[in-house]
């Protein structure tokens, strides 16, 4: 299925805007103004890629940490995500009781994840054995880093995925560093797609700078596990341009020249540079984007920063439960 004109400049429109916002974020810890950040900047194309190929509303999502992008392709708004960051009691995911960038959102079948990596894994194919046995034709997909493919959560969910045909996409988003640990001392195969093969599964590698390539992977992934042909293990292959979070200084495990080089791949330009090609942008129409991006953000900042922060009275709930009066 070819993506329309229209649906290709909303997936860069998107992806422009996660960037922005993520950027912002940076700002704002610098400023010493938010706690902690953790950044998905290079990898917007695999993430909005991959859920512009899922039905909002009727499939469900497991992400994972870097997911900016994602979520706000899936309906999060950028106040909802600064709003986690400044702690305001309007945060969607947990009311502020949760580290920013534990996504979830209850009205897009968004389930939420813990810090320790790959538990997430688990949940999706729990997800996607309650909707085989429902006998729906909804489809599970979830996302984790290369480095959280190590982990035994990860292989018991695809394996029993893989056991029981589950309706579920396991996109593994390699951006070459688990923190500070590069590939080649996290696996001795060459991707986590070749992971699958031991797991009885189709493992498909992706370019993950190239958003409108991922989309289409997924989107097959999609379609396979919608018509009961079992679970696939993608891995979209880009590079963290950050450090791994606010709190880490990455000079400490690779060069600037590294960095600067896998800068010539940088999703945003890629997506850009297509659709000037194809006619579909202009630069005229570009800079009318970068400015409503920069409006959004202002806006959202604002929102955020005036927004209230919980109660006292109110932060053991819904943490134990409430005594109930029966009457």
């Amino acid at each position: 299925m070819s993506l329309s004109n229209e649906k290709k400049k909303e997936m860069f429109w998107i992806m422009l805007l996660s960037r922005r916002l993520d950027e912002r974020a940076w700002v704002l810890h610098r400023q010493g103004k938010i706690a902690f950040h953790i950044s998905g900047i290079g990898q917007e194309a695999a993430q909005v890629g991959a859920a512009s190929a899922i039905t909002k509303g009727k499939d469900w999502l497991v992400p994972y940490y870097r997911d900016l992008a994602m979520m706000i392709a899936m309906g999060m708004t950028p106040a909802e995500f600064l709003m986690s960051l400044f702690g305001k009691a309007a945060e969607p995911t947990s009311g502020a009781r949760q580290m920013p960038s534990h996504f979830s959102l209850k009205r897009a079948n968004i389930v939420s994840h813990s810090a320790p990596v790959a538990t997430q894994s688990p949940h999706a194919a729990g997800i996607a054995l309650g909707i085989k046995m429902d006998k729906s034709d909804q489809v599970v997909l979830t996302t984790i880093g290369e480095g959280a493919t190590s982990q035994g959560e990860w292989y018991e969910a695809v394996n029993f995925a893989a056991v029981h045909t589950l309706p579920v996409v396991f996109l593994v988003e390699n951006n070459q560093y688990a923190i500070s640990v590069p590939q080649k001392l996290q696996m001795a195969v060459s991707g986590a797609a070749e992971k699958a093969c031991g797991l009885g599964l189709e493992g498909i590698k992706v370019d993950g700078t190239q958003v409108f390539k991922v989309h289409q992977t997924v989107l097959d992934a999609v379609v396979k596990a919608r018509q009961g042909e079992g679970p696939t293990v993608i891995e979209a292959e880009m590079y963290r341009l950050t450090p791994h979070s606010s709190d880490d200084d990455d000079r400490s495990y690779r060069t600037r020249e590294e960095v600067e080089r896998h800068k010539k791949k940088d999703p945003i330009i890629l997506a850009k540079n297509h659709l000037l090609s194809e006619g579909l942008l202009s630069e005229e129409e570009y800079q009318t984007l970068e400015e409503k991006a920069k409006s959004q953000v202002d806006d959202a900042v604002k929102a955020a920063q005036q927004a209230p922060f919980p109660k006292g009275e109110t932060a053991a709930s819904p943490v134990y439960a409430q005594e109930v009066n029966h009457g």
